[in-house]
């Protein structure tokens, strides 16, 4: 490998015969890796000039009082599909503004693993609120395993120690499913987000808690999940109808999902809510302009902004990691 494909971690570490993380930990002069494998790494990187951020390079550069917003890689223009996202940046940068810091959005691969480097090593960021729905776990193992300061919007990973925010999800999806119940609904569907998100295991729980203490057990047939997105909301809405059609009831893992179930169920000749209910999920701006308004479960979401900037800033400032659930509550609209 000559110096001019020397471009990233991961060709260090192959040079070196070492993983990425140790590379990383070692150009950031982490005390887990010792004195001789720093000193050899160091050496790789300078023999192949390889920009490094060693501690005397942050020492010498100010702050750059900047968060890095991380999210998927856009591939149109904010639209719809971004509510979520505009509304919880609401919150984000009220309180970035009123502490004199910017924001940077950071769109990444879902699979690259690389994206933290090049805003740490050029002191363009001093950390990241990550609020990626794809693949987040590998993301967070790589903010963990590199060490950077960040904090992520979802479930603690019980494997790592880092700052996050999450509505209550368990207690969400028990509540949806239990206004379901409580209306006479029996054959309630769960339209999931990414079945590997520790959210969606938690929103799911909850939905079989409320059954179960309802005297009903779970239907596989009734369980499908998919993203975070209207798309999904369509092609899972069409699968259950196709696979279940005697359900009476939908609750959709997200407000986009759920209104576009609504419009597949009317296609196909269902009453909303008289043949089917459904109740949503974060209680978006546009829940109350759907066809009916959708019933929907409330995660906060300008609150749930707040405490992410404000508590970043403070691991910023103390290294005190902290986690936080914010309440959710149950809006109760003409869908269900």
């Amino acid at each position: 490998m000559n110096k001019t494909q020397v471009q990233t971690i991961a060709d260090i570490a192959r040079l070196a015969g070492v993983s990425k993380s140790t590379v990383s930990r070692a150009l950031n002069d982490s005390p887990l890796i010792g004195d001789e494998t720093k000193v050899r790494i160091r050496q790789i990187a300078k023999d192949n000039n390889f920009q490094i951020n060693v501690p005397a390079r942050r020492l010498s550069m100010k702050k750059s009082s900047t968060i890095a917003f991380v999210t998927h890689a856009f591939h149109k223009d904010f639209s719809v599909a971004d509510l979520f996202t505009l509304e919880i940046l609401s919150g984000i940068t009220s309180t970035l503004y009123q502490n004199r810091y910017d924001l940077l959005m950071a769109n990444v691969d879902p699979f690259d693993t690389e994206w933290p480097y090049q805003y740490l090593s050029t002191g363009r960021a001093d950390g990241f609120i990550l609020m990626t729905s794809t693949r987040k776990q590998l993301h967070i193992r790589t903010l963990v395993e590199m060490e950077a300061p960040f904090i992520a919007w979802g479930v603690p990973n019980p494997k790592y120690n880092y700052c996050t925010v999450t509505g209550d999800n368990f207690n969400g999806g028990r509540l949806a499913t239990e206004h379901l119940l409580g209306i006479g609904r029996k054959r309630i569907a769960f339209m999931g987000g990414p079945a590997m998100e520790l959210e969606v295991q938690h929103r799911y729980d909850g939905y079989e808690h409320a059954l179960r203490e309802a005297g009903f057990d779970p239907d596989p047939h009734l369980v499908l999940y998919g993203e975070f997105c209207s798309e999904s909301g369509t092609a899972l809405m069409n699968q259950f109808l196709d696979q279940a059609s005697d359900l009476d009831a939908v609750f959709a893992n997200s407000d986009l999902m759920a209104i576009a179930a609504m419009k597949i169920l009317q296609s196909r000749g269902r009453r909303i809510p008289d043949d089917v209910a459904v109740v949503g999920y974060d209680n978006l701006s546009i829940t109350e302009e759907s066809h009916p308004p959708l019933t929907t479960v409330s995660q906060n979401i300008r609150t749930s902004g707040i405490m992410l900037a404000k508590n970043l800033l403070q691991y910023l400032e103390t290294g005190v990691v902290i986690n936080v659930s914010v309440p959710v509550d149950l809006v109760i609209r003409e869908s269900a």
